[in-house]
């Protein structure tokens, strides 16, 4: 076991781990789980606990009871002193590469967690949650399960996030209310800073591009992000605080 991995670590049956990998003391990780290289976990962090799901089995993964769909920490991601990542049902409860899963955080079962996005301390993300790559979430914010945020978008300190949020929103308040556009966010993801105004006038307008058309030939710059956030089926958008009144 590398140097890098503390003796006080619990590391159970079914888990692999990558090379370079740093795990703190008394963190405890449960298989089915894999671990990509260059991982940082924190003292005390919690990953692969069975889902919180009544119908399913509670089963004692430390005694080498490997139910579930696993959980799986890419390459180059951190997770924080005492954060909680749960085993999905379905699919690998996921941390993408080089993402940030800070103290005290916890990702539900299912969850899916984009490339260098930032959890920050204390946020809860409920079961089946995509989130998407660059995604900021601010402290204690609370995603309901099975919201999607899509990439570059930015999550106030403590939202509720109970609708979806689209491209490179800026979203808080309670309730949710998408108030900008992240602008930073656009020029760190290699976007024309221009491209702000163009998606701040869809958003206020109600239009979210969450339709199957073409897309627009000047947000054709955006296709990624777009086409990753159109691939949802039921998207029910957050609201706009500048926007006139419509029903969605």
């Amino acid at each position: 076991m590398s140097e890098r991995v503390s003796p006080q670590a619990f590391i159970g049956e079914g888990v692999e781990l990558g090379a370079d990998v740093a795990i703190g003391p008394g963190a405890v990780l449960l298989g089915p789980c894999v671990i990509e290289d260059n991982v940082w976990i924190g003292p005390g962090a919690q990953i692969g606990a069975p889902p919180e799901m009544a119908s399913l089995p509670q089963n004692a993964a430390w005694t080498g009871e490997l139910d579930h769909a696993g959980v799986r920490v890419r390459t180059g991601a951190v997770v924080r002193e005492g954060a909680v990542i749960h085993q999905g049902t379905y699919r690998e409860t996921t941390v993408g590469e080089r993402s940030w899963v800070l103290n005290r955080a916890y990702l539900a079962h299912d969850v899916l967690l984009g490339a260098d996005a930032t959890v920050s301390a204390g946020v809860s993300v409920g079961g089946h949650c995509e989130i998407g790559d660059r995604v900021n979430i601010g402290m204690n914010a609370v995603v309901h399960q099975r919201r999607v945020i899509a990439p570059g978008a930015m999550i106030g300190m403590g939202t509720p996030v109970t609708r979806d949020v689209p491209p490179f929103a800026k979203v808080y308040g309670t309730p949710p209310r998408i108030t900008g556009v992240n602008s930073v966010g656009l020029e760190r993801a290699g976007h024309d800073a221009a491209l702000e105004t163009l998606l701040l006038e869809y958003y206020s307008s109600g239009q979210f591009l969450t339709t199957h058309e073409p897309l627009p030939d000047a947000v054709q710059s955006l296709l990624t992000e777009l086409a990753w956030w159109r691939a949802h089926e039921g998207l029910r958008p957050a609201r706009c605080t500048f926007a006139p009144r419509y029903s969605k």
